[in-house]
């Protein structure tokens, strides 16, 4: 009996012990986008300093397909043990689940939320040509042309294409979408006059902008843009509480130990310090947001309905 006890004890102590050194192998962090985007270089760049806290490697892994829906597959069905992360994303947590018919994982129970990471604000931009001066002016054209004007986005559910339904839906007015296979030939079009305006990516949208070529109504932030400081935001023109900001998060499958969140979350908060990694990080037109967990599954909530209506407002489905 003593012997039983005192293996018993030993066990808990070793168990202990262990959970306490996590990590002690490298970490995964899969990205559910191609390599070279958005998501890759915020994954890139923290994973990096992440390491220096965590005594550990970050391997990046992209698995691109399905929208996103396929790396979230894969983590979903992970050991919860710390080892398998990924990047979440607004588009695979809050807009996927109501554009694809069927998801072959749960956004509410199949994750465990570790931090958000980085915000990415829109600027809603239009063709010089484009006779609205502000935003209220363009309000007033497309109310008096209803379905008769054409905005651009990167592609169906994209950032863009669900701001534009959004401010369709305050707004009340009716403009005809026109997707494009990236921001990329979006922007291109746009600048040559083809389609007279879209929501872009902030990053994009600098160089264009001081080429005349474009004009920036507002951001879909709720505060100003460092990239954009004389550029309003949709809040202050009078949509008040309108957010369309897209994000990223550290997610992994549920389950997670808590020690492991810990570990995570310190080695965040010490990275979201770092001078060199917040500017590069808004190279990329995106700020960084590192939250603690509770706030993060907050946001993803709170997204998840508020994009949801816009998703079943709009009747928009998966290609």
């Amino acid at each position: 009996m003593i012997r039983l006890a005192l293996a018993a004890l030993a066990a808990s102590l070793c168990s202990t012990a262990q959970a306490q050194a996590w990590p002690t192998k490298p970490i995964r962090l899969l990205v559910p986008f191609a390599p070279g985007g958005t998501s890759s270089i915020v994954a890139r760049s923290i994973g990096a300093e992440m390491e220096k806290g965590l005594g550990q490697p970050i391997i990046i892994d992209n698995r691109p397909g399905g929208g996103g829906n396929v790396a979230m597959q894969e983590a979903a069905r992970a050991d919860p043990d710390g080892y398998t992360l990924i990047i979440g994303h607004i588009g695979t947590l809050a807009v996927n689940p109501f554009m694809f018919d069927k998801l072959p994982f749960d956004t509410n129970a199949d994750f465990a939320a570790v931090s958000l990471l980085a915000k990415v604000p829109s600027i809603f931009v239009v063709h010089a040509d484009v006779p609205a001066k502000d935003l209220r002016e363009f309000v007033a054209l497309a109310k008096s042309k209803p379905g008769q004007l054409y905005y651009g986005s990167a592609g169906n559910g994209s950032a863009g294409h669900l701001a534009i339904e959004y401010l369709k839906l305050v707004a009340g007015i009716d403009i005809v979408h026109v997707p494009f296979k990236g921001g990329g030939p979006a922007m291109t079009d746009l600048m040559g006059g083809q389609v007279p305006m879209l929501f872009s990516s902030l990053g994009p949208a600098v160089g264009a902008v001081k080429s005349g070529k474009i004009r920036a109504l507002a951001v879909t932030s709720l505060t100003r843009s460092a990239a954009f400081p004389d550029v309003p935001t949709m809040d202050e023109l009078g949509f008040k509480g309108f957010d369309s900001t897209a994000w990223y998060g550290l997610l992994g499958p549920a389950g997670l130990p808590q020690e492991a969140v810990s570990r995570l979350t310190q080695a965040l908060a010490k990275a979201g310090t770092d001078r060199e990694l917040v500017g590069r990080i808004n190279a990329t037109g995106c700020d960084t947001g590192i939250l603690p967990p509770a706030q993060t599954v907050e946001k993803i909530k709170a997204d998840y309905v508020k994009w949801g209506r816009v998703v079943k407002e709009a009747s928009i489905k998966a290609e």
